[in-house]
């Protein structure tokens, strides 16, 4: 595996441009990570990238980018959808199994209309043909990293309200998910096989750890947990 600035150095070097600037790195800057198996593509938008302040890196195969211990920040993963002995919807398939949650934005210079509909239908933020513009290449990972800040934001607002939701007992868990489908205690208790005042106490503890002033409280919180009302 080269760097991103390896490979931009080298490229400068072919084009006479010289070297490129050394990157200030930060703790939180976001990351846009490259896999592709062509050493000139990865130069090329490692120097185009490094030019708009990003932070770049590269990699020649999906298992290198598994192999790079990369931080907690903002990302997106700029994808070759042919890679050498493998397939980029394939490894985007996979992703969940890695728990890799970053937006894709796939690159391509033999794609067809079938396979960018696959990598759209998938979740990729968008699909550009070699040659691309280097504006749309830009314009796409921008907002491929406004995507994956939103996400961030959001995962950090329900932090919280997990850690309520992993406090609930199992029987709780089961009180509360009937409560949230507007059953009355009596209904929970003979769904549950359990007495009334058994479903009394749990429902009382299921609005105390979950901090929920009232029943459309909790169903709006379930919500947010992806709880549905109807399972």
């Amino acid at each position: 595996m080269r760097t991103c600035n390896e490979d931009a150095t080298s490229f400068c070097g072919i084009l006479g441009l010289g070297e490129l600037p050394e990157q200030r790195v930060t703790g939180t800057q976001p990351i846009v990570y490259v896999v592709d198996d062509d050493a000139s593509m990865r130069a090329t938008l490692g120097s185009l990238l490094l030019s708009v302040g990003y932070r770049v890196e590269t990699f020649d195969s999906s298992a290198a980018f598994l192999a790079f211990k990369r931080p907690d920040v903002t990302s997106c993963l700029v994808l070759d959808i042919r890679l050498r002995g493998e397939s980029g919807l394939a490894f985007q398939r996979d992703c969940g199994r890695f728990d890799l949650r970053m937006p894709i934005l796939f690159v391509t210079g033999h794609g067809d209309v079938a396979m960018s509909v696959q990598a759209m239908k998938a979740g990729a933020v968008d699909f550009l043909a070699k040659p691309f513009r280097d504006q749309d290449m830009l314009d796409a990972i921008h907002d491929a990293l406004e995507r994956d800040s939103q996400r961030r934001r959001e995962e950090e607002r329900l932090r919280p309200l997990r850690h309520c939701y992993t406090r609930l007992s199992s029987r709780e868990r089961e009180v509360m998910h009937l409560v949230i489908t507007g059953l009355l205690n009596k209904q929970i208790a003979g769904a549950l096989d359990v007495s009334e005042d058994c479903v009394k106490l749990h429902r009382s503890q299921v609005m105390k750890k979950m901090n929920a002033r009232s029943v459309p409280d909790l169903v709006r919180k379930a919500k947010d947990l992806g709880i549905n009302p109807r399972c």
